[in-house]
């Protein structure tokens, strides 16, 4: 026979049994997906934060001394991209928390960053990147946005800004500390243990209170609150026309809460409620409170606070594509779920080495993910 004519019957034999790979009849299953952590880089202070401009190659790491730092071509550059630790303190929680590059920030340079300043109070600041070296911001820049009076206690500042869908800036802010003794949480006249959004791109002013923010306007109440209610919320993301937030608690229940995006005014609850529970104990009333959409409670693996991550939209694990990615700060395992229905379905152990404790997720502008360790490296989440 022909060598064409015997290469055409043997694939038409492995068409009808499958092809020999992993359709129907007979042939090995393809195998389930594991993922495992690939070193990016060692040796940093404190890493809580990495994010990148839109279309950018470059890693933007943020150190809780003060410093952003560049991960460039797979090599961490010697100078800061900023330098700002003269204006933070590191005790207890406080530090430089995390970065935002403005979405127009090829154009216009501006980038965000949230920090305690040297007495502890909460301040968001805007940067300009220098014309001349798009890896130096200009320092002498620095223009306060937003002060939030912290007193008291050095922890529970919260840490995250990030702009929205919707052009906006959002700021998570924690409750002062201490749980909550002042009540700052359920309190519309604080801006403590809240979600803020503000409008950055008013001309002649810091920023403007959107019109469409629940409570503008309103006598005894903040205009730049969007949600409130909360304990520590570490870390918060955007997808798919949902709002991620991950809220810290107290000693019993770490939760994520997931509600619209254009859902303003919602009460989380603490710290009437902790999770699912009344706080500090029964009863409570719970009407009108949303549930979280996941909580976990602090009875084994050595948890302690959840850290908050992002919705996997990269293309290197396709797998993957949808799943919420979140870990704990002292139990280092790596999770995820997917948001269906209003519930967390599929969740998932995915068993990544342990690089614990874990300060932050990250994520690149090709929207691939990170961990963030406190030994000092960032490891980038990949197929094993």
């Amino acid at each position: 026979m022909p060598r064409n004519g015997l290469r055409l019957l043997l694939l038409l034999a492995l068409t009808a049994c499958g092809g020999g790979g992993g359709g129907g009849g007979g042939g090995a299953p393809p195998a389930p997906l594991a993922l495992t952590l690939q070193p990016v880089v060692s040796g940093l202070a404190s890493p809580v934060h990495l994010t990148a401009p839109e279309g950018d190659a470059r890693l933007f790491i943020v150190e809780r001394a003060g410093r952003i730092r560049i991960v460039q071509g797979g090599a961490l550059l010697p100078a800061p991209f900023l330098d700002i630790s003269d204006r933070t303190t590191t005790d207890g929680e406080r530090g430089l928390l995390s970065m935002a590059f403005h979405p127009q920030f090829s154009a216009n340079g501006h980038f965000f960053v949230y920090y305690t300043d040297t007495g502890g109070d909460i301040a968001i600041d805007r940067f300009s990147v220098q014309q001349a070296n798009p890896n130096a911001a200009d320092a002498l820049s620095g223009m306060r946005v937003l002060s939030v009076p912290h007193p008291t206690f050095s922890n529970h500042n919260g840490g995250l800004l990030g702009f929205g869908p919707d052009g906006l800036l959002y700021i998570g802010t924690g409750d002062g500390g201490g749980g909550d003794p002042g009540g700052n949480a359920q309190n519309q006249n604080s801006l403590l243990g809240k979600l803020l959004r503000i409008d950055v791109d008013s001309a002649g002013q810091p920023y403007a209170i959107p019109s469409s923010n629940p409570f503008a306007g309103q006598a005894g109440k903040r205009g730049e609150i969007w949600a409130y209610g909360l304990r520590n919320p570490w870390r918060f993301a955007f997808d798919a026309g949902l709002l991620y937030l991950a809220d810290v608690g107290q000693n019993r229940r770490e939760e994520v809460d997931a509600a619209s995006t254009g859902l303003g005014g919602l009460n989380y609850g603490w710290n009437l409620m902790e999770g699912t529970l009344c706080y500090p104990g029964d009863p409570c009333d719970k009407q009108g409170l949303p549930q979280p959409l996941l909580e976990y409670d602090h009875g084994g693996g050595n948890v302690c606070s959840i850290i908050g991550g992002h919705v996997y939209r990269g293309s290197a694990i396709p797998e993957l594509q949808g799943r919420y990615l979140y870990s704990d700060l002292c139990a280092g395992w790596l999770k995820s779920f997917v948001y269906r229905n209003g519930a967390a379905a599929e969740q998932t152990d995915w068993a990544v080495p342990d690089v614990s404790p874990i300060y932050s997720l990250g994520e690149d502008a090709q929207k691939e993910q990170y961990l963030l360790s406190g030994n000092g490296g960032v490891y980038r989440i990949v197929r094993r």
